[in-house]
């Protein structure tokens, strides 16, 4: 019977045994807000910079929501799932958090513009959830899809996680 003396230490332990990997892999509520935040954050940043200043606020929300949940949408409905925005409150909370700071202090985006570091931080806000929901529906979609040629269903899964990062880049379909 071996004991614990036995076992060797693993060398690469240290990658997971930080605050930088906590964050990355989004190990908190508090993390996952925060990410939820920077990703609707520059979403409304791009939307609100790209639109007129003397257009409809609706159209601006609406714009906004689908730039933010465009891949969210359409890959639950490939996979028979409920849609992001439906599925997770926070995630709407997050767009009308955004929405009215861009709205109602517009000079918000203009410190934005200004401001290298904290494009930074939005956009290390941004990627970081934009991965987590790739690797989360890709996950997804290799468990839903089956196998067809191969013994592991491959390209279903690559086209789900693709379509889940960029699809709200598509969208409005207007573009």
């Amino acid at each position: 019977m071996a004991t614990n003396d036995s076992i060797p230490e693993d060398p690469t332990g240290w990658m997971l045994d930080n605050s930088i990997s906590d964050f990355l892999l989004v190990s908190s509520k508090e993390i996952r807000y925060m990410c939820i935040f920077g990703y609707t954050f520059l979403h409304g940043h791009r939307v609100f910079s790209a639109l007129a200043p003397d257009t409809p606020p609706s159209f601006k929300f609406v714009s906004l929501i689908m730039a933010c949940f465009g891949g969210g949408v359409f890959v639950p409905i490939f996979l028979n799932m409920l849609p992001v925005p439906i599925a997770n409150d926070s995630l709407p909370l997050g767009v009308i958090v955004s929405f009215t700071i861009h709205h109602y202090f517009p000079i918000v985006r203009e410190v934005m513009k200004l401001s290298d570091i904290l494009k930074v931080v939005f956009v290390v806000l941004f990627e970081t959830l934009r991965a987590m929901v790739v690797v989360t529906f890709t996950v997804a979609a290799g468990e839903r899809i089956p196998p067809s040629f191969f013994s592991f269903p491959l390209f279903g899964p690559i086209f789900c996680g693709t379509i889940a990062g960029c699809g709200g880049a598509f969208l409005p379909l207007n573009k």
